[in-house]
Parts: structure tokens; sequence; C-alpha cells
């Protein structure tokens, strides 16, 4: 099986001997961002409105994460088959048939009358956008030279980090004024434009059908089998109480099984589905790891906070998009600026300070109260906005850079597979967290409020007149309704504790991945990747 296509061959020609890029590469790259940017803005744009979501197809909020999770699992499973079946079908009609399928599963979304329904189109749309974000990856690797990469690695750094921080500000708009369908149509018009561009700036070439009798098809149904098998234990885990539900036993052992073989078999045939061998160089193998545990703190914080401003302070989906708007927007002006950055200082440097910087807005969430709203999360947004733009493109360029052209697409896929399933794999385990921590400071605080403690007393009392002025006339229901007001009180500061304790992982995790860049060598400032040192 080859994971090279002749445009690859082309690309590398490009990549190591032309000066500069022309316009023709330049269109293609930009509308592979275009669509990049929107299969990325789809993971997180339902964040904001799942309540509304949730009531408008008539499920419980245990079930809404769902609507989230299943677009995963779909990118998850086609992104590292991405290089293989542009190979077999040609890169071209690749791209363009999946620009075309994703709007399509999109609109379909906004019609779906159930949750089946709905999670079936959102996996099928995670399907087919999963495929635009290592195809963009890899126009960056192989359509522009190596003095241009750094560029090329901005763009999609910013339609990495910008993408889903901006997301849930468009969906809870769309979803307030307009009504939560209206946020799967927001992809119709950009897959127009993508298809356009790319149609005219796209080399035609055959298809490898034939290739399709060499693919390493054990592979592809272990790996997703497996996969499916994870996301579905680490989303369904937490609700069945673990490994204490049969149901959760037995698909961990599925999930172990296939995901053994699937590593087995990826390192023993001779033309892999996934090149794991690449982990073996230093760079990537380190730069992989760090991209994993960015991809926890980047889906984790994007899809945290919403919850937090929705379940504690009661925000509508318009208003937790507002607070999410200042982690997106300074990222536009900042991110075009690392690629000169690189090329002054070394770009592990500028990534464990982005990385560090990025942290540091996480700690600055481990103190929350019930006054900490929209208002209160300005200043960490702004600092989580100015690490996350100096995150990205440093890491992409250090963990591409021993990367030879012809391994670009393989290369693509592991990464970009990795980062995703690093977020979800991480959203939902600290959705773990989040629930143990809270019935965790639920017992301690529990433990506190007791009839012996004068202060308790007090506070019921005076809950106990509040309803009795406010037409409670019965003192017994006054009373029973005081305590189950306390109760609520308890409930929703252990839930605040929560949160807290969730941010203050994230921001350990980012802690990690910051040391372990400094463990990567040192590379050309100006290469973005592709090259064969």
């Amino acid at each position: 099986m080859s994971n090279v296509t002749t445009i690859s061959g082309r690309a590398a020609v490009l990549a190591e001997g032309s000066p500069k890029a022309g316009a023709r590469e330049w269109i293609a790259v930009h509308a592979g961002m275009i669509g990049a940017f929107m299969a990325i803005l789809n993971i997180q744009i339902t964040n904001a409105s799942l309540l509304d979501i949730e009531g408008g197809i008539g499920i419980g909020v245990d079930n809404g994460a769902w609507i989230s999770t299943s677009y995963l699992i779909g990118e998850i499973i086609v992104i590292p088959l991405t290089a293989y079946f542009s190979s077999v079908f040609s890169f071209r009609r690749y791209i363009l048939a999946n620009t075309v399928l994703f709007a399509l599963f999109s609109m379909a979304c906004a019609f779906a009358t159930d949750l089946n329904s709905m999670i079936a189109m959102r996996g099928l749309q995670g399907f087919a956008g999963g495929v635009l974000i290592p195809m963009a990856f890899t126009m960056v690797l192989t359509k522009l030279p190596k003095s241009q990469q750094p560029i090329g690695l901005a763009i999609f750094a910013l339609s990495v980090t910008f993408a889903p921080a901006i997301g849930p500000t468009i969906g809870g708009y769309l979803t307030e004024n307009y009504g939560w369908q209206t946020i799967f149509f927001i992809n119709t018009i950009p897959s127009a434009i993508m298809v356009v561009a790319l149609a005219a700036t796209l080399e035609k070439q055959p298809m490898q059908l034939g290739l399709l009798r060499e693919g390493d098809w054990a592979g592809i149904v272990t790996m997703s089998v497996g996969l499916a098998a994870l996301q579905t234990v680490l989303e369904e885990g937490n609700k069945e109480d673990w490994f204490s539900s049969p149901f959760i036993l037995k698909l961990s052992l599925v999930t172990f099984v296939f995901l053994a073989a699937f590593i087995w078999i990826e390192l023993t045939v001779e033309n892999p589905l996934v090149k794991l061998r690449l982990l073996r160089q230093r760079n990537f193998g380190i730069g992989v790891v760090v991209n994993v545990l960015v991809g926890v703190a980047l889906f984790g914080t994007v899809y945290f906070l919403p919850q937090y401003l929705g379940q504690v302070q009661r925000y509508n989906a318009e208003q937790i998009g507002n607070v999410l708007a200042w982690t997106g927007l300074p990222q536009l002006l900042l991110i075009p600026l690392v690629p000169m950055m690189m090329k002054r200082f070394d770009p592990r440097y500028i990534g464990f300070l982005g990385i560090s910087i990025f942290a540091i807005s996480c700690f600055m969430n481990i103190m929350l109260s019930a006054d900490n709203a929209g208002d209160q999360f300005w200043i960490p947004n702004i600092v989580r906005a100015i690490g996350q733009a100096l995150v990205l493109t440093p890491i992409t360029a250090i963990t591409t850079a021993g990367i030879a052209p012809a391994d670009a697409a393989a290369a693509s896929g592991l990464t970009n597979m990795l980062r995703n399933l690093g977020g979800a794999v991480g959203t939902a385990t600290l959705g773990t967290v989040l629930t143990k921590r809270e019935q965790f400071h639920s017992n301690i605080i529990g433990q506190s409020i007791t009839l012996g403690r004068e202060e308790v007393r007090q506070r019921l009392d005076l809950l106990t007149g509040y309803f009795q002025s406010h037409g409670v006339s019965d003192h017994a229901k006054a009373s029973a309704q005081a305590i189950v007001t306390l109760g609520r009180i308890v409930k929703r500061q252990a839930l605040i504790m929560g949160f807290s304790d969730t941010f203050a992982i994230i921001g350990l995790v980012l802690a990690i991945a910051a040391v372990a860049l400094l463990f990567t060598r040192r590379s050309e400032a100006g290469s973005g990747g592709g090259g064969t040192h």
C-alpha cells in the first residue's frame, strides 16, 4: 500500500528546491485551511447549545455529551485512514467528495428528531470532516517550500486553536437568535467556496483502485473497533460506575484486545495503515506526546468552561459564547506573528513559553466561587489566548522537522488523530474527575452541615422565615423547603469546587507538556517540516 500520491511527489520537489510557492499553491492551502477550520469548529460548536439541542430532540442531560462525542469518534477513526484513501481515490477527488459530504451530513443534523439519528448524523459528519484536517496539514508540508512552511503552519495552528475557542460563541449566538438547527447550516457556504477553489487548483490524478487489494484491512478494522469502543467506555463509564458495570467491563476488554492487536499489526506489516515507527524519531515521538497533552487542555477548557457557566451561573448559549470569544479573538492578532518569532528564537522555548502561559491561565481558575461569572473569566481567557497562540505552530514545526516529504501524509494523520484522541479521552476523563471531586466536596461540606451548629440553625431559620414571608404559611412546609434549599447550596458549592479541581488538573497536564517539549532536539528555526535532517 502506498501512502504517497502524485501530488506528494511533485510537492516534495517543490519543498526542496523552489524558492517560494505561487498563487495556485497558496489558494489550495487556504482552501484546505477553511476545511480544517470548519471541521474543528464543529467539534465545539454545539457545546454552548447542548441544553437547547437536548430539549429540542427530547433527551436528558446525561446523554447530551454524545452529540459532541459521536462527531469526535468519526473524526478520530477517519483521520489515520486519510493518507491511504487519498492514494486510492486521488487526493483531489477524495478531498472534494468529503467536503460535499461534510456539508450534507451537517445539514442532516438539523433535521434529527431523536438521539439515535443525531448520533448517526454527527458521526457521519465527523467521518467526512475528519478527512479535511490532515489533508490541510499535508498540503502545508507538500505544497509549500520549507522556507514558507512556518507561515502555513501558523495558519493551520490558527484553525486548530481559534476554531474550538470561537465555536461556542458562534453556536451560542445562532442558537439564541435563530434556533439550534441553524448551527448545522453554517458549513454550507464555506464548503461551496472550498469545492470551487480546490477544483480549480488541485491537479487531477487517476484513481489507484488496485491499492484496495493491498490495504491494511486488519489494521483498519482493529483500529476502528478499538477506538470506537474506547470512546464509548470513556463516555459511558462515569454514568455506569465504571467496572462495576458488566457492559463497561466487556467493552473495556474489547478495547484492550482490538487496540493491542492494532498496535501489533502496525509494527509488523510491511505497509501499515499508521506508521507507528515514526514515533521512534525523537522529535516526532515527543512532539506527538506534547500534542496529545495539549489536546487534552484545548478540548478540556473549551468544554468545561461552558459547562460551568451553564450549570453554575445559568448562562444561556449566547452569554456563554460571549465569554469564550475572548479566548479566540486575541489569537487572530498573535498567531500571525509566531513565524517571525521562530526565525529569531528557538521554537522549543517559544512552545515552552506558550504552554506555560496556557497552564497559568488554568491555575487562575482554581479558586472559583459563586461570584466567578463571565467578568471574572475575562483576564484568564485573555491569558489563555496568548498562551494558545504560541503553542501549536512551534510544536508542529518541532514535531515535523525530521519528517521526509514521503511521510508527510502519514505523520499528519498520526499527529492529528492523537491530538483529537487526547482531546476526546481527556474530556471524558476530566468529566469523571469533575463528578468524583464534586461528590468528595459534597461529602466534606455535608459533614459540617449539622443541626448541632448554631450558624446552620440560624441559616435554616432565615430561610424558613423567607419562605413564610413569600407565601408558604405552614411552618413545617417552609422548614422543609429551607432544608432543600440548603442542600442545593451545598451541591452548588461542591460543583464549583469540582470545577476548580478540574482546571487544576488541566494546568498540571500542561506543565508536564511544557517540560516534555524541552527534551526535543533543536531544529532549524525556519523549518516547518518536510526536511530530511
